[in-house]
């Protein structure tokens, strides 16, 4: 596994706030980090239909655009009752003509599950891929999974996305209902970051 020596980072992406999460996450490894947006660099198509092929393709272009090392994260939720959907296409299902309704999205997997009869527990899984990529065309991956279940109805106002229908397995409350600080050390993100400090950083 090839580690991680130079100083600057690219995480790409266009997301402010998931910008800050990764800066948090790299404090204690003295890194500059920059963003896509940072360089108004596009955002390529998501054509994969898989987490590691749509993260491949969002590290691999930052890296060449710039000449430096570049991370990426494609994560989502797959529900065992909808044979894994929304998977790669989480953030689409919450797709309006007015922006991203979550909502919705919710609801909308509720009701498919309804539809299917599917049984309890409806167990899910959040997943997040990391892919760590260099100019040279190299890259690792590491994946986190956060395995637990959907509920309803949704219950708490933290987080984002699914959260407030998701139980973390071992856990009574959603990911909406817990503190931000502690789902952040369990969540899919948390341990797929850990797997690529162990891999490439330490």
């Amino acid at each position: 596994m090839r580690k991680f020596t130079e100083t600057s980072l690219l995480i790409a992406t266009h997301n402010l706030g998931k910008l800050e999460e990764m800066k948090q996450m790299f404090a204690p490894y003295n890194l500059a980090l920059t963003s896509n947006a940072d360089h108004n660099l596009p955002e390529p198509e998501e054509t994969e239909t898989t987490f590691i092929g749509n993260a491949r393709i969002k590290a691999h272009a930052a890296a060449r655009a710039m000449g430096i090392p570049a991370l990426s994260d494609d994560s989502g939720i797959t529900v065992d009752g909808l044979n894994g959907a929304p998977g790669v296409y989480t953030a689409d299902w919450a797709e309006t003509p007015n922006g991203r309704d979550f909502t919705l999205a919710m609801k909308r997997t509720w009701e498919e599950l309804e539809d299917r009869k599917a049984p309890f527990p409806r167990s899910a899984q959040f997943r997040c891929t990391f892919v760590l990529a260099w100019p040279d065309g190299h890259d690792e991956v590491f994946e986190g999974i956060m395995p637990g279940q959907v509920v309803w109805p949704m219950r708490g106002i933290e987080g984002h996305g699914y959260d407030p229908i998701f139980q973390p397995d071992g856990y009574d409350i959603t990911f909406g209902e817990m503190d931000f600080q502690e789902k952040n050390k369990i969540s899919h993100r948390a341990r797929a970051f850990e797997q690529l400090i162990a891999g490439c950083f330490v």
